[in-house]
């Protein structure tokens, strides 16, 4: 194929190691700024990088004022167009459709399937989609396009309202591009049927990464008292009364959620089982130990304590706190399931965290399983930012 004519981003003599090996990333220090100076490119097009020899490493988008300047999108010297992501998307289309029974799952998880940038969330008919870099952001009409052709959907959205987008300089928007969005988006996981908000809840709806650590409480919940703490839309919460919780309190701070969870427990016939609670987490399980309730499930499963690597030692000492009020109100014999999405929070240092948190209050406790992010969220072997979810399922005992 003949070479398209997109301008070269070349690198530095040794500094195409990292890609040779299956890296998708490019930093500003390891381009050749001599021949390619950073500031002649303008932000979201699409280079073609080269080896400090010349020879071509494959397009990518650029984004010239970030230390991760550029971000690969193929191997091959081609354009860049509808037919290139019908391609991509047919591919991780693939995977889901032979894992799942319904079309209910995230479609493309970034990097994980080779498309840094692109977040695909499918809700049957109905898809939501974030373009996270302005490379993606300007091949936008290609990604609608390419998912009209190969699902034909009621409706493509694009929730670009993350807080990533700013470090890319781009703008804040939620636009429905093609159909009709519903009032609310329709899925089934586990085999427990959910509503989540189609234009304004948190990411793109719905959080389906945790769907395995979800599918596990069925093994823990019969005939118990469960708390679900970080509740949001009750996808921890109703389903352990779908499981046969005998009670389920669930815990969030915002007032919709509380909303969301009741519309969800009636959907399934568990709303006698689901009661919810406003307010700040911490506050709201202090207050819990303060009036003598215990649980046999406690979930705690927040947003992401340490978002930057800056922030490692106050986001452990909020997990080390949190899991500390989770074992205090199980009990004796109970489950904490303990979730982190801190992709700089390691797995070992997830378990020592809840092992401080345990031994601080005179408790013990069991790893008894563990969980990471679903299938529909596939890990890129050369990227460790992909593997970033963690669940643990512990049991409680008392210190003797």
């Amino acid at each position: 194929m003949t070479a398209p004519t997109y301008p070269a981003l070349q690198l530095n003599l040794k500094e195409e190691k990292r890609l040779k090996a299956g890296h998708l990333w490019v930093y500003s220090n390891e381009v050749n700024t001599g021949a390619t100076p950073l500031k002649s490119f303008t932000a979201g097009e699409i280079v073609c990088v080269l080896d400090a020899y010349g020879k071509a490493m494959g397009m990518a988008t650029i984004s010239p004022n970030a230390l991760l300047c550029a971000r690969l999108l193929t191997r091959d010297v081609r354009v860049i167009d509808t037919d290139f992501f019908i391609k991509r998307l047919k591919t991780a289309l693939a995977l889901r459709t032979q894992l799942f029974e319904q079309p209910h799952y995230r479609w493309v998880h970034g990097e994980g399937d080779f498309l840094p940038g692109l977040i695909i969330d499918r809700f049957g008919d109905d898809i939501v989609v974030q373009t996270n870099t302005a490379g993606m952001d300007n091949l936008k009409d290609d990604i609608v396009a390419a998912i009209i052709k190969l699902v034909n959907p009621s409706s493509i959205t694009l929730r670009n309202d993350g807080r990533g987008r700013e470090l890319e300089g781009l703008t804040s928007e939620v636009v429905v591009v093609y159909g009709t969005a519903p009032e609310q988006l329709g899925l089934s996981e586990n085999g427990v049927t959910f509503h989540a908000p189609a234009l304004d809840g948190q990411k793109t709806g719905w959080f389906y990464d945790h769907r395995l650590m979800r599918e596990r409480l069925k093994h823990y919940v019969q005939g118990k008292r469960v708390l679900d703490v970080f509740a949001y839309l009750g996808s921890f919460g109703v389903q352990a009364a779908a499981f046969g919780a005998k009670e389920v309190v669930c815990v969030d701070v915002s007032p919709l959620s509380a909303q969301w969870v009741a519309r969800n427990a009636a959907l399934n016939g568990v709303q006698d089982v689901v009661s919810s609670i406003t307010g700040d987490a911490f506050e709201v399980m202090e207050q819990l130990l303060s009036d003598g309730k215990k649980f046999d499930v406690v979930i705690v499963d927040p947003p992401a304590f340490i978002p930057k690597a800056k922030d490692m030692a106050k986001g452990q000492a909020a997990y080390q706190k949190l899991n500390a009020l989770a074992i205090r109100l199980t009990q004796t014999g109970g489950m904490v399931f303990s979730g982190s999405c801190s992709m700089n929070l390691a797995r070992n240092d997830l378990l020592t965290t809840v092992q401080k948190a345990a031994r601080a209050n005179d408790r013990m406790v069991q790893l008894i399983e563990e969980t990471h992010q679903a299938q529909d969220h596939p890990v890129h072997p050369a990227i460790k930012e992909t593997q970033y979810l963690k669940g643990m399922v512990f049991r409680v005992l008392m210190g003797d």
